[in-house]
């Protein structure tokens, strides 16, 4: 059950980046709130727990379904280049590996840094500094608990325009003592979408059905089959839903539940109307109810579909959604819970992304859900504040090319 296998295996290689840069624009969205909400060192402390929280669960995912499961340096490096905190390119991760135990990684580019460095060095420094030392260590721990993560430099740049913009060692070392596991971690561990299980990968089909060879420069995704390509594009929405629990949780901690509640639901418009855009654009969609139905189909806040159970269907000149009130979604709060008949905020946000004129209506709830029409008002709505506050990343526009053949790093 899942509505990428009906993409090609060409529209699945191009839409994977794609859904990588929307997952880490996530934060785009939801730290704008935050700093309102709590000021920078509050914002600081939410974006450490929740990439503490949720990479370790999903790193340890995408490890098993491409089957390049390990403890080495190698082994990291590969989690990263299919990670939402790195999308390719956007986030342009360089690496060298010395051997099992000793690597490092630079990045050429980073647009998470172009995005921050004009708000200042205090800004620079929390993100480069206080967010990165636990968070990478977090995401290398999912691998081997003895690796750290060290700064050879980093940000604030000197000079200004230095590249690259930062370096880092990775030792892995029994003699490390591995970080403390957060206070939730268990919360995050033993969620639906930690547990969620996903289509298997057919490897007789066409092309590269895991990552067990070498690591390459840079995943060209046009490599991999049709079904692994799948598998990866619901892995990375279930890292997009794992990365908001940990968000739900880490402000719920500093507020009360109304008030966490509201930050979520601006978050979740945010991120959906950005990336149902960039979804538009990738497979070069209209703006029509089919498009908006396609859309909606592959949009990373209502998959995978064992998660949300979310049915989309197309009308004669409207698209109906219908979002039962049983899912692993609803159980564990996740973006589709923060959509309710009495509030259809961030869905409006999200179909807008297609076309500025669609509204939602409810025209039905029953004890097994609720439906929602969405079709065209006469005239189009403004774009959602919280849509606005996201386009203010440099990845809001990111264009990605086409660099050739990968090579390969290590030998096998």
């Amino acid at each position: 059950m899942s509505t990428y296998a009906e993409l090609s295996r060409d529209q699945l290689a191009a839409l994977v980046p794609e859904l990588l840069l929307c997952g880490h624009l996530i934060d785009r969205s939801g730290m704008a709130h935050t700093i309102a909400a709590f000021g920078r060192e509050g914002m600081t402390a939410v974006a450490i727990e929740e990439w503490q929280l949720a990479s370790p669960i999903y790193t340890r995912r995408m490890q098993r379904a491409l089957r390049f499961t390990g403890d080495s340096v190698e082994t990291i490096f590969k989690g990263l280049q299919l990670d939402i905190g790195a999308p390719p390119q956007f986030m342009d991760f360089r690496f060298r590996v010395d051997d099992h135990d000793h690597g490092e990684f630079w990045l050429d580019h980073c647009g998470a840094l172009a995005d921050v460095e004009p708000m200042g060095e205090e800004f620079v420094v929390a993100m480069c500094h206080d967010i990165e030392d636990p968070t990478f260590d977090a995401t290398a721990l999912a691998t081997n608990p003895h690796a750290q993560v060290r700064p050879v430099h980093r940000p604030p740049r000197r000079p200004a325009d230095r590249t690259p913009v930062c370096a880092w060692t990775v030792i892995i070392d029994p003699a490390h003592v591995p970080p403390a596991v957060p206070a939730n971690a268990a919360l995050i561990a033993n969620s639906v979408a930690a547990r969620t299980e996903l289509a298997s990968i057919d490897p007789a089909e066409e092309g590269l059905a895991d990552y067990t060879g070498p690591l390459l420069s840079d995943l060209r995704f046009a490599d991999f089959s049709r079904s692994a390509l799948r598998r990866m594009a619901e892995e990375i929405c279930l890292q997009q839903h794992l990365l908001t629990l940990g968000f739900m949780v880490a402000i719920t901690e500093r507020s009360d539940a109304a008030t966490a509640l509201g930050i979520g639901r601006k978050q979740f418009a945010g991120i959906a109307g950005l990336t149902s855009d960039r979804i538009r654009r990738c497979l070069d969609l209209g703006d029509d109810p089919r498009a908006l139905a396609t859309v909606l189909r592959l949009h990373p806040a209502l998959n995978p579909l064992s998660y949300t159970g979310i049915d989309t269907s197309v009308l004669d000149s409207a698209v109906r959604l219908r979002f039962p009130n049983t899912s692993g979604a609803q159980t564990d709060g996740a973006w589709p819970s923060m959509v309710t008949p009495d509030d259809l905020r961030p869905l409006d946000a999200l179909v807008r992304g297609v076309n500025p004129r669609f509204v939602a209506r409810v025209t039905a709830t029953d004890q097994h859900g609720w439906t929602v029409d969405i079709d065209l008002a006469d005239t189009p709505f403004r774009e959602a504040s919280e849509v606005a506050v996201t386009r203010f990343s440099t990845g809001a526009g990111f264009a990605f090319t086409d660099r050739g053949k990968p090579l390969p790093l290590t030998v096998v």
